[in-house]
């Protein structure tokens, strides 16, 4: 299968997405190597309650800076959640403002990162709140929808409007959008995120192999559903067993070849966007 993007045909060799983890404070992949710099990035809330906005973006154009110099052009960042309680899973990690303060940090981030050529992965959609952590099991979200709309996916909706081209999706059952599935294999809630929200971009899964899915699950069928379900890339740590599964279900035609064309129109449209199709 091949797919074409105003003019482009994708060949077997198409230049790579690399990616990386640097949020700053606990979630630090590069940083945390002297080799790279001498202390690792503060987090977006400790540099927010030192200097404000302006801090935090200084860091995010240094962040963009360093990922750029080594050859990474997608930093999986920012963290868009809002966390009120200093027990919840994302609380040091999100920037601990209002949905208005926090969209503008997620928007700013996201265009200070594209200045240097790094593209923003938005996360955890639609917003992790206090929720338990899903790398250890499953956490369920029995919020409102309009309490969702009204807080959490804010953040989401600046982010897009400022350009953002990859959202990453959580593990976490959202009850208001599917009581059932987590939300990273709900179609209902890939549905809600193009058509309630309009996003066209690339939508990807959050870790595959967390405990969240994998025990319920098993690892090669949970990459199966995370394609059913809408998403463009699958983030995975079984890769062998996950990439194995998906194209034995590709080859059975239990996953449709033009769901995977969408995915393929959607990954070639954000490298095109990225500058790095010719």
């Amino acid at each position: 299968m091949c797919a074409k993007i105003q003019g482009y045909q994708a060949a077997a060799t198409l230049p790579l997405l690399i990616a990386v983890d640097e949020e700053g404070g606990t979630v630090t992949r590069v940083s945390s190597y002297t080799a790279f710099r001498s202390s690792p990035f503060a987090s977006p809330r400790e540099l927010y309650s030192q200097g404000g906005m302006d801090a935090v973006l200084s860091a995010e154009a240094e962040k963009a800076q360093l990922l750029a110099g080594l050859g990474i052009n997608v930093n999986m960042a920012p963290v868009c959640d809002i966390a009120t309680e200093p027990g919840a899973f994302m609380y040091k990690r999100s920037l601990g403002q209002s949905p208005e303060i926090t969209g503008q940090f997620v928007s700013g981030a996201v265009r200070t990162m594209q200045e240097q050529g790094v593209a923003a992965v938005m996360k955890h959609f639609p917003g992790y709140g206090n929720n338990a952590d899903t790398h250890v099991g499953i956490a369920r979200d029995s919020r409102s929808l309009s309490e969702l709309e009204s807080r959490d996916t804010q953040p989401f909706y600046d982010g897009i409007a400022a350009g953002g081209g990859a959202i990453l999706v959580s593990h976490n059952i959202v009850e208001a959008l599917d009581a059932q599935n987590p939300a990273s294999l709900s179609p209902a809630m890939h549905r809600y995120l193009r058509l309630a929200m309009g996003f066209d971009g690339v939508i990807i899964t959050d870790d595959l192999s967390m405990d969240a899915i994998a025990k319920q699950y098993g690892v090669g069928e949970a990459a199966v559903l995370a394609v059913l379900a809408g998403n463009d890339l699958l983030c995975s740590t079984e890769y062998r067993t996950q990439y194995s599964a998906v194209l034995d279900a590709c080859r059975s035609g239990r996953i449709p070849e033009e769901t995977v064309n969408q995915a393929v129109y959607h990954v070639l449209t954000w490298k095109q966007s990225m500058g790095i199709l010719f």
